[in-house]
């Protein structure tokens, strides 16, 4: 990988050199001719003349021809000499450098192609919305100007700038973390892990201000607060829920006292999907979801055994998240990602028509059970 992209980094390398004025003459020499071709609109046969020139190069090189003459200073860098005979410690740490580099290298890929996508889905509005109304501004003027005075403009920017404005930038990065509005947009971009940790930040955040008001309302002696809402408190407590296998807490194994919150006393209708398993028949079960007092509890509609029913414990909970499972489908999806430390993928609950007010009913009682047991071990 690193021998095919040599040409590729090289020239880059080469043309920020050029941009940083690496020599003086040739980037003076370069400087002139650019914006004297873009002055008279030649800047396009330019380039294609440069290119037809290093394709000729290149030939006469393959030929025999000893030529080191390139368009763009050349920056060498110093070459270590490769060791013949090493050590067994010396390849393992060899081969550990090597994982790191591509490591480095995919990892850098993914940033970069996670900011495209976060541009493009307004996941950060305000960066958006400036490339939006860029790109009104490019259409407006597409349809009244010139075609000769929009490439003008362009040309004259993209000179000024990678000429002179990059390298005082370069030299000055106050003034680039303050002036330079592409680089801004870019490094305030986030990529899908910062997303993650905004949003467990986020959680975090309210369980600390929840926190914090139930010990305030304790020291004032406020009764009653414990009691989570939306919990229907039935004078007999000999009734029982039932589902369409028999009653709630027979069918998954729990406690009398554990029943379905009113909000969701007829569960929401969706389909498990269990991405840890591989068998298309564990892959995705269709049945009901509920939530309880401290469970959340699957009832699988196939039938058969009852260990196909789903019970997770809500303190037990690591991440809820609202998901899409296809990205490629307009809207904010159907489902909701548990995390658990049982399971190494976290299990979704898709194809819920009333996604948006289940995500809240879970996530205000699973905030109210974290909320209660951390401020019982305080």
């Amino acid at each position: 990988l690193e021998r095919g992209a040599k040409p590729v980094t090289n020239f880059v390398k080469n043309l920020s050199a050029l941009s940083d004025w690496y020599s003086i003459y040739t980037s003076a020499i370069a400087f002139i001719i650019y914006m004297n071709a873009v002055w008279h609109g030649w800047a396009i046969p330019m380039f294609l003349f440069l290119a037809i020139l290093r394709l000729s190069l290149n030939y006469l090189i393959a030929r025999g021809w000893r030529i080191q003459w390139s368009i763009v200073p050349e920056v060498s860098e110093p070459m270590e000499p490769p060791k013949e005979d090493l050590t067994v410690s010396e390849k393992f740490q060899l081969v550990l450098d090597v994982a790191q580099k591509a490591q480095n290298l995919f990892g850098k890929m993914a940033d970069i192609l996670e900011k495209i996508k976060n541009l493009f889905t307004w996941v950060q509005p305000e960066i958006t919305q400036k490339l939006y109304i860029a790109l009104w501004a490019g259409f407006i003027a597409s349809c009244f100007l010139p075609y000769r005075i929009i490439g003008l403009a362009l040309g004259l920017y993209a000179g000024i700038k990678f000429f002179l404005i990059d390298f005082i930038f370069k030299r000055c990065p106050r003034l680039r973390a303050k002036y330079d509005t592409p680089y801004i947009i870019w490094i305030s971009l986030p990529t899908d892990p910062q997303l993650k940790e905004r949003s467990n930040a986020t959680v975090s955040r309210r369980v600390r201000v929840i926190n914090l008001f139930l010990q305030t309302a304790a020291s004032r002696g406020y009764v009653g607060l414990s009691a989570p809402t939306g919990i229907s408190k039935d004078e007999d407590t000999s009734r029982f829920h039932t589902t369409k296998r028999g009653n709630f807490h027979e069918v998954f194994n729990l406690s009398e006292n554990e029943r379905p919150l009113a909000v969701c006393e007829n569960g929401w209708r969706c389909c498990l999907i269990n991405r840890d398993r591989k068998m298309p028949t564990d892959y995705i079960r269709n049945g009901v979801l509920y939530v309880t007092e401290n469970y959340l509890c699957f009832e699988s509609s196939k039938s058969g055994s009852s260990k196909r029913n789903k019970v997770i414990k809500l303190s037990d909970i690591t991440d809820i998240q609202k998901y899409k499972v296809l990205s490629v489908l307009p809207g904010s999806g159907m489902g909701i990602a548990v995390s658990t430390p049982s399971t190494q993928k976290p299990l979704v609950f898709g194809a819920m028509v009333h996604r948006d007010e289940a995500f809240e009913t879970i996530f205000s009682q699973y905030v109210k059970i974290t909320s209660a047991s951390s401020s019982g071990e305080s």
